[in-house]
């Protein structure tokens, strides 16, 4: 007998027909003789139906109120999908966050998992029970409603599997498995069979949706067997695991990632002076604003000008924070752009290769696309390019680097 966790996304709990699908699914896991814990997100829609409802009211609602009202689109989920396994003769039982006692921080909105006692979901499996968890959403020390962010289900999911010691957490989604690049933006984009979680944690960092940052990290740090599967379709969707010297030669590229989701701050006229990094980016830390790409360059008069990015969303805020930080170092000031994409290239094979960072440069020179910032680390470059030329930069990467007609798993 197998422990498998299950984790199904918005889309594929859209409609009362498509949980009726996933009731299927999970009924013919269960009678095949496995243990099976299902970690859901809300409806499709769900989730920004009640964040319009709460804009309706205010235009800065408390982060604590917001996460009550959030966490109620997988209440509802959780309460559907047992009540249409039921109807199949199988018992089931629905848990929220704090029923299960998944602990966390008390950082509303992107809380971190701290801890989870499993033992009341063992309880229930022993029962011969099929549990349904809500994803995305835990409870800090004082007993208040946490959720983990958008996203959040999988790293719920990644968690559980790991907390009780799953055979493998599979999550379906309303894609078929990890792609070299987003199909939508090119025609060319190919299932991978198989990727590191090493990759995976970079693409997946650097705007890739099909798993969020911490699933990954939880996944990698216990060792999950994580496996990406399609809710419509059949298939053996994408593998993801350690890296392994025996392995077939990995290609030098395995998938380009992107995002729209991301504004350029600049500081400029910052003295130039040991702790500048600090006296910009320890504000905006302690503001709970995640920073990405940072570039200093050097100014005039021994001043130095400091980029960086951060989430669009973030922006405002991270504006509100520069201006006391320009006020109290006597900067220049503080300049912004929310009409930025970052496109990264990542693949274990660069370790091995050099000049892959000359013909990403020389493929987006190609078709006259300017780079405003560059970042690297041993098996990723990434570039921050004006938004317009987003799609073209992803196809034109993707043919440089022969994505398309390559056979080799990653």
């Amino acid at each position: 007998m197998s422990l498998i966790v299950h984790k199904y996304g918005g889309t594929s709990v859209g409609t009362i027909e498509r949980i009726e699908a996933v009731a299927d699914r999970v009924s013919a896991a269960q009678r095949a003789g496995n243990d099976i814990v299902v970690v859901v997100s809300a409806m499709s829609g769900e989730t920004n139906r009640l964040l319009g409802l709460a804009s309706e009211l205010s235009e800065r609602p408390s982060s604590r109120e917001m996460d009550v009202l959030l966490s109620t689109g997988e209440q509802v989920t959780i309460a559907l999908l047992s009540m249409a396994l039921h109807k199949r003769g199988i018992p089931a039982v629905s848990m929220t966050g704090s029923q299960v006692k998944i602990e966390t921080d008390s950082a509303f909105s992107k809380a971190r998992i701290e801890r989870i006692d499993a033992d009341n979901i063992r309880s229930e499996l022993a029962q011969g029970r099929v549990v349904v968890v809500a994803g995305f959403q835990g409870v800090d020390p004082k007993g208040n409603i946490t959720t983990l962010g958008r996203g959040g289900s999988d790293t719920t999911a990644v968690a559980l599997a790991a907390a009780l010691s799953a055979d493998e957490c599979q999550i379906y989604t309303d894609v078929d498995g990890v792609y070299t690049t987003d199909p939508r933006v090119c025609e060319g984009a190919r299932r991978l069979d198989k990727i590191t979680f090493e990759e995976m944690l970079e693409l997946a960092s650097q705007g890739s949706k099909v798993l969020q940052i911490r699933s990954v990290e939880f996944a990698g740090k216990y060792n999950v067997p994580l496996r990406v599967l399609s809710s419509f379709k059949d298939g053996p969707g994408t593998l993801i695991t350690l890296d392994q010297e025996e392995d077939m030669e990995k290609p030098i590229v395995s998938g380009i990632a992107f995002t729209r989701d991301e504004a350029k701050l600049v500081v400029r006229g910052v003295p130039d002076q040991p702790g500048v990094a600090a006296n910009v980016l320890v504000p905006i830390s302690e503001a709970n604003i995640e920073v990405d790409v940072i570039v200093q360059n050097q100014g005039i008069n021994n001043t130095t000008d400091f980029s960086f990015t951060v989430a669009r969303r973030d922006m405002e805020a991270a504006i509100d924070v520069l201006n006391g930080v320009v006020e109290r170092l006597g900067a220049a000031g503080v300049e912004s752009d929310d009409r930025i994409a970052k496109v990264s290239i990542v693949g274990v094979g660069m370790r091995s290769h050099a000049g892959v960072a000359a013909k990403m440069f020389s493929a987006l020179a190609a078709d006259n696309i300017n780079i405003q910032l560059i970042t690297t680390s041993e098996i990723k470059t990434c570039v921050v390019i004006d938004e317009r030329y987003m799609e073209l930069a992803v196809r034109a990467l993707h043919s440089a680097f022969e994505l398309s007609g390559s056979k080799h798993s990653v």
